[in-house]
């Protein structure tokens, strides 16, 4: 049995399992701590020091991300000291950051910009040199523009802790410091690079520096409608948000599903362009005078339930065979299964995807 401890957090007794971080128990108590390098799916470096509180008796301002809750501890999240430290934290980041919100693709939904109106910081309070890195749009997936980046890291552990390909790391130092393939190589570069442009790093990203290509101009995140579902593409379920813009996707960004949780592969994330190709079927097709037309489904039901049926009453039942697809849900090819064995009678059914 894991035991408890019991901490204040702005007045607030909490308790909490031994081993909660002092961040997790305040998100649990819904109090507001900003974050950049952390992710609850991902390993803690507590690197951005955006979380710091104050814990009297502590050493300056630990991060409180990777600061385990102890029993008694009194923690303030928002003190004149904590505020002052985030603050400089933010100005820091805005003296190296491009000032072109009004135009950047993750307006409305960049956490800097978000913290920086939090706290009220409008401009950097130290002159700070910009980088002119190129960006990096040679793929047809994932637009990088490094000159946004605040190395929080989270994209790299997401390619090394989740997808397992390790793409991407630091390089160099200080102000000089930049996330990439080895040898500055670009993601399009399949000999240094083996990335499969999963887009989870673009997922985790919480600022411009890395964009789903497809998206770019199509909408400002205030006029996207999001509507969660199940991606067609395996049957694995993977959950993820469709973004709808005036009736139409644009694009797909990751939701918090029970099977996969954020991680998509390259078909589920970018895959959304048969949606809305001109050549995709909206509508059944049954073939009247040796040519395809159009049918209401009634019709196209109809007459599929026909033709099996009078194909099991000349030759049996076992003279149909049902081939069923990996790009539907377990529960359709249930049915599809008590289709052929309970209603058909056959048990000549099969599956695309197992060889």
């Amino acid at each position: 049995m894991v035991a408890n401890v019991t901490l204040t957090i702005d007045g607030n007794q909490i308790t909490v399992p031994k081993g909660t971080t002092v961040l997790e128990a305040a998100e649990q108590a819904g109090i507001f701590i900003p974050t950049f390098c952390h992710d609850p799916e991902l390993s803690k470096p507590g690197a951005c020091r955006i979380c710091v509180v104050e814990i009297p008796g502590a050493r300056n301002l630990p991060a409180s991300c990777v600061t385990e809750a102890t029993e008694g501890m009194v923690v303030y999240t928002a003190s004149p000291a904590v505020i002052e430290a985030r603050k400089t934290n933010l100005e820091l980041l805005l003296a190296n950051h491009p000032e072109d919100c009004l135009t950047c693709n993750k307006n409305g939904e960049c956490l800097l910009q978000e913290y920086a109106y939090y706290y009220g910081v409008k401009q950097g309070a130290f002159k700070g040199e910009k980088h002119n890195y190129p960006i990096e749009d040679d793929n047809p997936f994932i637009v990088r523009d490094m000159n946004k980046c605040i190395l929080c890291g989270k994209c790299i552990r997401m390619c090394e802790e989740i997808q397992g390909n390790n793409v991407i790391n630091f390089a160099f130092r200080g102000f000089n410091s930049i996330v990439t393939p080895a040898m500055g190589a670009p993601y399009s570069d399949t000999e240094i690079s083996n990335c499969v442009f999963c887009g989870n790093c673009v997922s985790v990203c919480p600022v411009g520096a890395l964009s789903e290509k497809g998206m770019i101009g199509k909408g400002r995140r205030w006029e996207i409608k999001k509507v969660t579902t199940t991606c067609p593409y395996c049957g694995v379920g993977c959950a993820f948000d469709l973004n709808v813009k005036d009736g139409k996707v644009i694009g797909v960004t990751s939701t918090d599903g029970d099977v996969n949780g954020r991680a998509l592969c390259v078909k589920g994330r970018f895959g959304y362009g048969f949606i809305n190709h001109p050549d995709r079927l909206k509508t059944p097709l049954i073939k009247k005078d040796g040519k395809f037309v159009e049918a209401t489904w009634d019709e196209a039901i109809t007459l599929v339930a026909e033709k099996l049926g009078a194909t099991k009453d000349k030759y049996g039942a076992d003279a149909i065979a049902i081939l069923s697809s990996a790009r539907v849900t377990n529960e359709e090819n249930y049915l599809m299964n008590k289709l052929a064995r309970a209603v058909i009678g056959t048990n000549n059914i099969d599956h695309c995807a197992r060889l």
